[in-house]
Parts: structure tokens; C-alpha cells; sequence
């Protein structure tokens, strides 16, 4: 694996999911600072920072990135060792990615009930360890998933499930109404969290959080809360990532416009609870819970 590598697999989706995106660039820059250790530190440093450059133009709606990035390269001017010093903080994140996912398990699974209908956009891995873990305890469900058009996301959710052991339905994209109608909650994940409590998710999540809202299915946003965007704090609108129009159609007639959007805002007043490692809270609660317990994250 190379640096090159990860940044292409980033960009072109084979890597996906923030955490694991975060993860991959973290290791990238890693990856970048082995290959270039030997060089002086302010040259070394000038590296990493235009590699951090490139790895955040593969994804700009990845907050999670960003702030791991951060956190990896923050001060190293002051560290002797350059490179020893971002093999802690690797560690550091790599541990912190770990204890999450456990802890937003057992905060979700809390919200499986036996005989419970789930239905879930996208792939999430945060929604996935609820449900693992709900299945762990012994919790009898069922869940409908939607196929997640153009690149059919919700096929690795189906596979991941079913093998698993858990039963799962999944609705090509325009029914989701018949499927949230049947469902008793929603699960998604979120790809960042803005200071006004927007959930930013997969394109489709807030049409369907408006259909579960008419319905009286709970919406729950299953994350990590370094998905936060501190630059949404100085008034920086998150910018929404628009993919090629050949996903969607890869010949299409020349006259034909498409957008491809891969993410929407989700307005916080759809959303009943976000399942994150610091508990579960309202959107804006738990904005100010990442502001009190991660400080740096907000900090320009």
C-alpha cells in the first residue's frame, strides 16, 4: 500500500465510510512521512501538509478526515521525532475508532426492541455494530434497507446482515415509503454534523426522514462524533460533494444534464437522537458536548 494508492481508493470509493476513510489517510500521511523521514524536519513537515492537501480534495464532505488529519500533523514542529510522534497519534486514533464503535453498539442496541422493524439507508458501520450487537444480545429483527443508488451502497449493508444471520429486505430506492410505513425506526449514519445540528448523510436521507416524520418513525443518526465540523462554527457552509454524472449514466445522450449529489443536509428537527460514543443526544445537545469534550476540533 502506498500513498498514491490511498488517495485513489479514497477518491474513487473502493475505500468508504468516514471512519474508515479518516483511517486510510491517517495511514496514508503514515505512509508518506516513512518514505520521507530522513529529510530535514521543515522539509518533512512541507510534505505531510501537502499531502494532507490532496487526501482532503478526494472527499470534501468528510469532516471525520479532516479533523484526524489535524489532530496527526497538529504542532509536530514542536516534536523532535517526527515520525514517532505521529506513530502515537496513529495509535492514538486507531484506538479511539475502536472504543467508539463498541460504545455507539451499546448505545444503539439499546433502541432494538424484539420483533422491531430497522430501516436503513446507505452503509453505515456505526449502524451495522448496533445491529450487530443487538443480534449479539440475543434481539430477534428485521431490516429493511434500501439499495442506495448509483453506486448500490446498500448491497454491502444486505451482504453484511444476511451474513450475520440477520433477516433483511431490501427496497429499490423509490419504495422507501412502503418500507418506512412497515418500520418501527430509522437508523442511519452521518458523514458530518454542522454547529447548528444538521445531520449530513447519504443524498436521500432527509426524504426519507421526512417520510418517517409523517409516519412517527423515530430517526436516529448512528457516529462518531469527531464527524463534527468545527469550521461549520466560523460560519463555513460544509461543502456537498457532487460525483460524476457517468456513475449515473456512462453514455448518456450529449444534451442531458445530471446531478449526482452524494450527501444532503438532514434538518435537525427530523432527527430524534444522535447515537454517538458520548451517549445519545439531541442534534444540538451534542454539539455541545463535542465542543466540551473535544475543544480541539472547534479550535481554527
Amino acid at each position: 500500500m502506498s500513498f498514491e494508492r490511498i488517495v485513489n481508493d479514497i477518491k474513487t470509493i473502493r475505500i468508504q465510510g468516514a471512519e474508515a476513510v479518516a483511517e486510510a489517510a491517517a495511514k496514508g500521511i503514515l505512509l508518506l512521512a516513512r518514505r520521507n523521514k530522513t529529510l530535514r524536519k521543515d522539509k518533512l513537515l512541507k510534505i505531510l501538509s501537502r499531502g494532507r492537501d490532496i487526501l482532503l480534495k478526494t472527499r470534501p464532505t468528510e469532516p471525520c478526515m479532516r479533523n484526524v488529519l489535524n489532530f496527526l500533523l497538529k504542532d509536530l514542529v514542536l516534536e523532535h521525532d517526527v515520525f514517532n510522534a505521529l506513530l502515537e497519534r496513529f495509535s492514538y486514533v486507531r484506538q479511539h475508532f475502536s472504543e467508539v464503535k463498541e460504545k455507539i453498539a451499546l448505545f444503539g442496541s439499546k433502541k432494538i426492541k424484539n420483533g422491531m422493524v430497522v430501516f436503513t439507508h446507505c452503509h453505515s458501520s456505526s449502524v451495522i455494530s448496533v445491529l450487530l450487537k443487538a443480534k449479539e444480545q440475543g434481539k430477534e429483527f428485521e431490516v429493511f434497507n434500501t439499495e442506495t443508488r448509483p453506486l448500490f451502497q446498500g448491497r454491502i449493508t444486505a451482504r453484511e446482515l444476511a451474513k450475520a444471520g440477520i433477516k433483511v429486505t431490501m427496497f429499490i430506492d423509490a419504495a422507501a415509503r412502503i418500507a418506512l410505513k412497515n418500520a418501527d425506526i430509522m437508523l442511519i449514519g452521518a458523514d458530518a454534523i454542522t454547529v447548528e445540528g444538521k445531520v449530513i448523510n447519504k443524498i436521500g436521507s432527509e426524504l426519507f426522514a421526512i417520510i418517517a416524520d409523517k409516519y412517527d418513525v423515530p430517526v436516529y443518526s448512528c457516529t462518531d462524533s469527531w464527524k463534527f465540523d468545527g469550521k461549520s462554527v466560523y460560519g463555513v457552509p460544509v461543502e456537498i460533494e457532487k460525483r460524476s454524472a457517468t456513475e449515473v449514466w456512462p453514455n448518456k445522450p450529449r444534451n442531458v444534464l445530471i446531478e449526482n449529489p452524494a450527501f444532503e443536509k438532514v434538518d435537525w428537527k427530523l432527527i430524534t437522537g444522535v447515537i454517538s460514543e458520548l451517549g445519545i443526544h439531541r442534534p444540538e445537545i451534542l454539539v455541545e458536548e463535542v465542543k466540551r469534550v473535544y475543544p480541539w476540533i472547534v479550535k481554527k
